[in-house]
């Protein structure tokens, strides 16, 4: 066993025996990691509640055979209690922590990309600024577009023709031209397109000043998007809070 040091956000917990959980985290440097965390359910516990979802954490690991050991736990932003206390940011996040899991199927695979993505995204999430429908699909977008999975907003995604194209196809990668339209596309408002670039580049001006109905139009496509190329849903995303 070897000692190693390491910042990550608690994806989600398990109980494991009487008094100890394993914790999945997505950390900076060694990606996804599963590590159990020796009597933390005891009341008496030194940092049990440092590791509880959507905490991120400046972590002490031992590296086991199977399981890794957490050996020390310090907070380093804990915005569980503020993201727990609103029904919707609270489905948006746990969807958050959920596709984030999802997207890094490979255990001690480095992520760097999607655990800044992640860090940020719930930083927007608990300070309550945005709507908690476009950090969501926001963090989505971009999650897989860090994954290799970025939709077209511009150019046809079958044959890279310049313009603003009126239909979307999720299999296709984004919006398609007419020749390339493939059965089943659908033609979403223009306004939804946009709305869903600006999320994809982070241009909240742009996103918060759009209708209700474009966001509602833009998170279902972005949902079909996402589970297209997971291959299945996310428990988490049906029950998420949609205004």
């Amino acid at each position: 066993m070897h000692l190693y040091r390491d910042e990550g956000v608690v994806l989600r917990t398990q109980k494991l025996g009487e008094a100890d959980r394993i914790i999945t985290l997505l950390t900076r440097e060694n990606g996804r990691v599963r590590a159990v965390a020796k009597g933390v359910r005891r009341t008496k516990s030194k940092f049990g509640a440092r590791l509880e979802p959507f905490t991120h954490v400046d972590l002490q690991i031992y590296a086991g055979r199977s399981l890794d050991i957490v050996q020390q736990a310090e907070t380093i932003a804990g915005h569980g209690d503020r993201i727990a206390c609103d029904y919707g940011r609270y489905t948006a996040g746990t969807a958050m922590l959920e596709t984030a899991e999802r997207l890094t199927a490979e255990e001690k695979e480095p992520a760097v990309q999607q655990f800044l993505l992640l860090v940020g995204g719930l930083r927007t999430l608990a300070e309550g600024v945005q709507s908690a429908g476009l950090v969501l699909d926001a963090f989505l977008l971009r999650s897989l577009a860090v994954a290799g999975y970025a939709a077209s907003f511009d150019d046809c995604a079958r044959c890279g023709r310049a313009g603003r194209h009126a239909f979307f196809n999720v299999a296709a990668g984004g919006v398609v031209c007419a020749g390339c339209r493939p059965s089943g596309s659908v033609s979403p408002a223009p306004e939804t397109l946009a709305l869903m670039a600006a999320l994809l580049t982070g241009d909240w001006t742009a996103a918060a000043a759009s209708d209700a109905r474009h966001r509602r139009e833009a998170s279902g496509l972005t949902s079909a998007y996402l589970q297209w190329h997971l291959e299945r849903g996310l428990r988490s995303l049906p029950l998420v809070e949609r205004s």
